[in-house]
């Protein structure tokens, strides 16, 4: 006899967490601006999993899956960004190390 697995909301906000826990470590931890960009991709990830899950499991409504594709179109944008960014600091510092670039003098 097999036992049905059912997937609530507790699941999904574990998941979150686990997600954001390893976007803070990243961020708080990399030097490399790179690696600082993946940690905030997690953080923004986790925060998406989270307003699906509430607005499926809570509300039952739209307004989740609403939010998480505007946090999708946000963090595109972001990382275009970031990513131009980084490459203009490698040009000018020939390095992505984010305490190079503290003072931004050179």
């Amino acid at each position: 006899m097999s036992a049905i697995l059912t997937i609530g909301l507790n699941h999904y906000l574990l998941l979150s967490a686990a997600l954001f826990a390893i976007g803070l470590l990243t961020v708080a931890t990399r030097r490399n601006a790179v690696a600082v960009l993946m940690g905030v991709e997690l953080i923004l990830n986790a925060a998406a999993l989270n307003f699906v899950a509430f607005s499926h499991y809570v509300e039952g409504t739209v307004g989740g899956q609403v939010f998480a594709v505007f946090i999708i179109v946000m963090a595109a944008a972001e990382a275009a960004i970031a990513l131009a960014i980084v490459l203009s600091i490698f040009r000018h510092f020939k390095s992505i190390d984010a305490n190079d670039t503290s003072t931004l003098r050179e």
